[in-house]
């Protein structure tokens, strides 16, 4: 009996052990958040606990969360609130997932530990919000190949610890940031950044010669395949440090500054395709120029340089169609490391010599289309290509010479890695035979190099080198790879080398998810670094694995489980039976009270009254048999907008009103508690400017809110014109002081009171009478007598419209929403979105105001509207007190009913009624707001594009 009493505590002890939570609750409760959220999460993931038991890609430190890396997964979702709440991440790598993409949250900025970012190759789109600025620990910063658009933001200049910053291959537009006095950034502050990445996007203007300065310590400057335009700044020369340069492909005009020369590091120099002008400088003090390449620019008619012979690390010139004249000078082909010539397009003459002290690495040279006349080699016969096709030298009659002939093309296989002393298998299904003859299902992609110091791709030898570095780098243990393939080098159009990868498991046919994690960070990170001697910056796009193996490994409590057991025998075996019946039974009473707490309503009669029902008042529940009725089953012809919640349809209720009915959609369901505690809230909430809620339904897993039924679409859509309908001064006015009421009264009069936390126009919805009406209280918080004067609480809000106090400081109070709502009375009298093309209206109203001018000196921002059919009196002390809400200090904003009462006062000044009804059915507007969306997707509050002032912050 003894016995069988030890081998009941022993395996009890094992229980709580296995069961004793290592993470922190709350980033343990963020990862199985995020397993809601994301498919195709590694197989581990939800197994146990995070930290003690390993989930792929999550690291840990002291129980909490500081890494999350799975990058190449496969994995496909969002990224939501949730990520935002690990508090202590350093690393949050998800790249090559082209199914993780949406827009990046700007609550991105919470994450105020992390060190790397690195989103290369997946799917976002859309602004890079502007609270990535606000990461002081931030080093890695790499956004490169997605969709986003939008300009650079200017923020990113304060993360002083940067050292690699990648957002090429994007759709960035707009000109690069520069900092503009001592307290807002621009990419110039960045002065210990060592990698600017900007190429292939849509950048546009001038360079400021403010982004350089000699406190740099740049080494990577790429903006190729941008839409720049000026000339090449001369404070260029001032950064020293630079290595690569690259502005090809963009319409640069103008001469090249002369201390080009001072550049003494620069490998690759890329200037072809703009419009430069002007003489060609002295490059002579570039001594590691290896890559020089000018072609289509406008130089002025010239001589060959006297300087190109000085060029000694010279490995490759291209000049096609850049006005050169004269003889290229003999001495030219002697440079030791030249490799490819190419001066296509020119106006070379005279006699092209080569001596015999020419580079035995030479490739070709390419003088197609000049004026050579005569052609002389002290060599006899050359092994390279040499191309004189259209030259004087090559129209003589009868002219056979193998260099006035185009030369075939090239037929000689291109690198690829060979086996190593054995023969390849020819492997079955989509297996390939590795160097060492081994079929398995390697992990594959492309590594692109932006830079390179080498022309010749019939050369062997880098190819070996980055060949032999990559097996070294990715040897086993520290990565379960047993060999690394290379094929098929070539150049793209824009200039970059290709070459496919191939790495193959080690010990297995195929990896598992940990070891294509780590591989894929380790290129994603930049921890693997080519040979310098060949290759420059380069990124790599991993091809999505299709092979993982079967199941994680067992961890180790696992195995020590299944030891004791077979030691224990089958007393064990009797011990754990009645465990589980114990443990069954706790788990079905625990699930049924877990069904009761997501149900709040399961036992509620509707006639009856009691504290755990929904207290409501003058809302009643309905049932969704009833509701697909009253929708015609929910048809596309009710559907009236759609948001990140779900749906809205239109309904008729048997006595004939309209009701506007709120699906949520499963993917933002709440927990039965919260849904419940958010319509009794609405419920108490009656006031003519604030939207009604009429009922709602809980049943076969739906939540569902009817409100009452607006029909003149939201102000946004009329100050965007979208409605059709034309609002003066007066209606202006008078939507304003609706919108106050509404806001005072849940501020002052609702029980409790509730702050909105989201007010902006696509919020204020308008009526038949073109009222304004407040809506949307999903993020809205209810402030108990506890938590008067303010409440902690994690940042949520609209981009544009968030009150900068409470996001810095993550306190709440009522002084947040008299913030957005200045904000909105910008928008009102601008028409324009709070974030429009990188402009916030808060900071440009600051920039143009001035009191002594008419209307503020503000015409050129107004709404040109704002005066149809009446005058605008009283519009400077609108934007007064407009101002005195979007005040830095909540202490120094009005209270909202303090606005109400200016706003009447502005009202009876410009000599309205603020009490008086608005006019029932003008023809300006009757007639378009038909049809109209009140209910609409944020997203589509403006025309045109994804625009950042819409972008909530909602954390799950």
């Amino acid at each position: 009996m003894g016995s069988v009493v030890w081998l009941f505590l022993l395996v009890v002890s094992i229980h709580i052990y296995i069961i004793a939570a290592a993470t922190n609750p709350d980033d343990a409760s963020a990862l199985r958040s995020l397993m809601d959220e994301w498919k195709n999460l590694p197989s581990n993931w939800g197994s146990g606990d995070p930290c003690d038991d390993k989930w792929v890609g999550t690291g840990c430190r002291d129980s909490r969360v500081i890494s999350l890396k799975l990058p190449g997964m496969k994995l496909e979702g969002r990224l939501t609130g949730d990520v935002f709440s690990l508090s202590e991440l350093q690393e949050l790598d998800l790249s090559y997932n082209e199914g993780i993409g949406g827009s990046l949250p700007p609550t991105i900025g919470n994450l105020k530990n992390l060190i790397n970012l690195i989103l290369v190759g997946c799917g976002f789109f859309g602004p890079i919000p502007d609270t990535i600025g606000s990461l002081p620990q931030l080093r890695v910063l790499s956004l490169n190949s997605n969709g986003f658009t939008g300009p650079i933001p200017r923020s990113i200049g304060n993360l002083s610890n940067l050292y690699w910053l990648d957002l090429a291959d994007n759709q960035l537009h707009g000109e690069i940031p520069v900092s503009d006095g001592p307290t807002t950034p621009g990419l110039d502050w960045l002065i210990h950044t060592k990698h600017f990445h900007f190429g292939k996007n849509q950048l546009s203007g001038p360079i400021p010669s403010k982004l350089f300065s000699s406190e740099m310590t740049l080494i990577h400057l790429l903006l190729e395949s941008n839409r720049l335009s000026g000339a090449l700044p001369s404070t260029l020369g001032l950064v020293k440090s630079l290595e690569v340069v690259r502005f090809d492909n963009n319409s640069l005009n103008g001469v090249l500054p002369s201390n080009l020369n001072n550049l003494t590091s620069v490998h690759d120099l890329f200037l072809s395709n703009n419009r430069l002008t002007g003489p060609l400088p002295n490059l002579t003090g570039m001594s590691s120029l290896n890559t020089l390449y000018l072609s289509n620019n406008s130089f002025n008619s010239t001589d060959v340089p006297s300087w190109f012979p000085a060029l000694a690390s010279l490995t490759t010139l291209v000049m096609e169609n850049t006005q050169l004249t004269g003889q290229i000078p003999a001495s030219f082909f002697n440079l030791q490391q030249l490799q490819t010539v190419v001066l296509k397009h020119n106006n070379l003459d005279g006699s092209l010599d080569i001596g015999p002290g020419m580079s035995n690495q030479l490739e070709i040279i390419d003088l197609q289309s000049n004026s050579i006349t005569d052609f002389n080699i002290t060599a006899g016969e050359y092994t390279f290509e040499i191309i004189l096709v259209d030259n004087p030298v090559c129209r003589e009659s009868g002219a056979t010479n193998r260099y006035c002939t185009l030369p075939p093309p090239d037929s000689s296989p291109f690198y690829s890695t060979p086996p190593q002393n054995c023969q390849p298998y020819l492997c079955s299904s989509d297996q390939i035979s590795s160097p060492r003859c081994r079929c398995a299902y390697p992990f594959t992609g492309k590594l692109q190099f932006r830079g390179l110091f080498f022309s010749n791709l019939q050369n062997r030898t880098p190819f070996e080198s980055l060949e032999q570095d990559l097996t070294q780098f990715f040897k086993f243990p520290e990565f379960p790879v047993d060999s690394v393939s290379l094929r098929n080098p070539r150049m793209d159009p824009y200039q970059y080398l290709l070459l496919d990868l191939e790495l193959f498991p080690y010990g297995e046919d195929r990896f598992n998810k940990t070891g294509i994690s780590a591989i894929a960070s380790a290129f994603s990170s930049q921890d693997y670094k080519p040979p310098d001697t060949y290759f420059g910056p380069y990124v790599f796009r991993g091809d999505s694995y299709e092979y993982f193996s079967d199941g994680p490994a067992h961890s180790s409590k696992s195995i020590a489980g299944i030891a004791i057991g077979a030691a224990a025998g089958a007393s064990v075996l009797f011990v754990l039976l009645i465990l589980a019946g114990i443990y069954a039974y706790r788990q079905r009473k625990r699930a049924e009270r877990a069904t009761l707490e997501s149900n709040p309503f399961a036992h509620w009669d509707p006639k009856k009254s009691s504290g755990s029902i929904p207290q409501l008042k003058g809302a009643r529940c309905f049932g969704f048999e009833e509701l697909k009725k009253y929708t015609n089953n929910f048809t596309e012809a009710n559907d009236i907008g759609s948001g990140g919640y779900g749906k809205v349809y239109r309904g008729t209720l048997p006595t004939g009103e309209l009701v506007a009915i709120k699906r949520a959609q499963q993917g933002s369901l709440q927990g039965g508690v919260e849904f419940k505690t958010e319509i009794e809230l609405l419920s108490r909430v009656h006031h003519k400017n604030v939207v009604s809620l009429l009922g709602f339904c809980f049943e076969l897993g739906e939540q569902i809110l009817i409100y009452e039924y607006v029909p003149n679409g939201s102000l946004s859509d009329s100050l965007s014109g979208k409605s059709g309908i034309r609002l003066d001064w007066s209606r202006r006015l008078k939507i304003a002081l609706g919108a106050a009421r509404g806001v005072a009264y849940l501020h002052e009069l609702a029980n409790p009171p509730i702050i909105h936390r989201d007010i902006k126009s696509t919020n204020i919805l308008l009526d038949e009478r073109l009222n304004a009406k407040v809506a949307d209280f999903g993020l809205s918080k209810p402030m108990g007598d506890s938590e008067k004067g303010h409440v902690s609480t994690q940042v949520k809000g609209t981009m544009g419209y968030l009150d900068p106090e409470y996001y810095m400081t993550q306190q709440l109070t009522e002084k947040s929403d008299v913030y957005s709502f200045g904000v909105l009375m910008l928008e009102i009298v601008t028409a324009r979105r709070p974030i429009e093309r990188g402009k916030y209206i808060v900071r440009e109203v600051r920039m143009l105001m001035d009191k002594t001018k008419s209307s503020y000196n503000l015409q050129q921002i107004l709404d040109p509207s704002i005066s149809f059919g009446t005058s605008s009196k009283g519009l400077e002390r609108f934007v007064d007190l407009a101002m005195r809400c979007v005040e830095e200090s909540g202490a120094d904003r009005p209270t909202m009913g303090e606005m109400v009462k200016v706003i009447e006062d502005i009202m009876q000044m410009a000599g309205m009624n603020p009490n008086a009804e608005s006019a029932a059915s003008s023809a300006t507007y009757e007639d378009a707001a038909k049809g109209s969306n009140p209910y609409g997707d944020e997203s589509f509050a403006y025309s045109g594009g994804f625009p950042m002032s819409v972008t909530k912050i909602e954390p799950h």
